[in-house]
């Protein structure tokens, strides 16, 4: 028996992450959303993973363009990352926004310290996700600090001496 919703949010909130957002393009439509089911998946070739919902608007456009675009967030994007995970700014998530297109379309995030533009490799069908696999075909890093998530809340990273 699995356990409930409640023990795995606990669980799965004690693990600290990276922000991201993630971006896509179909045709002439863009869309993104906030994510943290992140990860690095082979060095050779190059290829990230990330977890999507099966009810988002981004999912589906994943799906049809067959490509995607990983912007891992700054310490000071928070709105940023704010705005792209509420369902109550989805249609004007761009608006303002500074980004440039990627080689596969994606949008690129100005300001992010990672943009990884990723055509898309595979899909995996996971419960009540989906999980795409995607190989990087450009990548950009800027030096900043990261936008940090842990237990609920946007966290700062402290040096250890």
């Amino acid at each position: 028996m699995a356990i409930g919703d409640d023990d795995f949010k606990l669980c799965m909130g004690s693990w600290v992450s990276g922000v991201t957002i993630l971006t896509t393009r179909s045709g002439e439509q863009i869309h993104g959303m906030t994510v943290s089911d992140f990860s690095g998946a082979s060095l050779s070739p190059p290829l990230v993973t990330v977890c999507c919902s099966k009810d988002s608007v981004t999912t589906g456009l994943i799906a049809e363009g067959k490509c995607f675009a990983v912007n891992v967030l700054a310490a000071d994007q928070q709105e940023l990352s704010n705005r792209f995970a509420s369902k109550k700014y989805e249609d004007v998530r761009f608006e303002g926004l500074d980004y440039s297109t990627a080689k596969t379309g994606a949008p690129l995030i100005r300001g992010a310290l990672a943009r990884m533009d990723c055509k898309l490799e595979a899909t995996h069908d996971a419960g009540d996700h989906v999980i795409y696999v995607g190989q990087i075909v450009a990548a950009e890093v800027e030096e900043r600090e990261p936008l940090v998530y842990w237990n609920g809340a946007y966290r700062q990273l402290v040096p250890v001496d």
